[in-house]
């Protein structure tokens, strides 16, 4: 219990010391939740309140998927950053594409892939210079396919 207890002081501090470095200090309240439900599969989320601007960050205490809980706040933090372009854009996919429809469907992907490798890459450059575990994750990786497994059953060119 007094471990738990310590780690979770930890992560607030790092959350603090992250929301300042991106400066959502002033613009967000967040509180963090740690999460120790097997169920809940991600090891990062928000649960966000715009219009209050607060947002309760959770972090898998179960069974993270990564090592770095730090990188993986930063990350989280990002998306918050983030937000009203998240917002913006989808509200511009929903107007523009009808729901359910490939070109929704396409559009909507793109977007999220993109905005999702794009706040890692974030995350790894933020990481790297002010991070105090500036190690990447790596857990993920663990459950991915293997290059020879993705390419397995491919035609070959000729």
């Amino acid at each position: 219990m007094e471990e738990r207890h310590s780690v979770e002081a930890h992560l607030n501090e790092l959350l603090c010391k992250w929301r300042r470095i991106l400066r959502l200090e002033e613009s967000w309240d967040v509180k963090l939740e740690i999460v120790m439900d097997s169920s809940f599969h991600k090891t990062g989320d928000f649960k966000v309140d715009c219009t209050d601007k607060k947002a309760i960050l959770l972090l898998n205490g179960a069974n993270p998927k990564q090592e770095n809980l730090e990188e993986v706040i930063v990350h989280e933090l990002l998306h918050l950053k983030l937000y009203p372009l998240d917002q913006v854009t989808e509200s511009l996919i929903t107007a523009n594409y009808e729901e359910g429809s490939a070109a929704y469907s396409f559009a909507y992907t793109q977007f999220m892939v993109t905005l999702e490798v794009t706040v890692e890459e974030l995350a790894k450059c933020f990481l790297k210079q002010y991070g105090e575990d500036r190690e990447i994750s790596y857990g993920r990786c663990h459950t991915m396919k293997s290059y020879d497994e993705l390419f397995e059953g491919l035609k070959p060119l000729e």
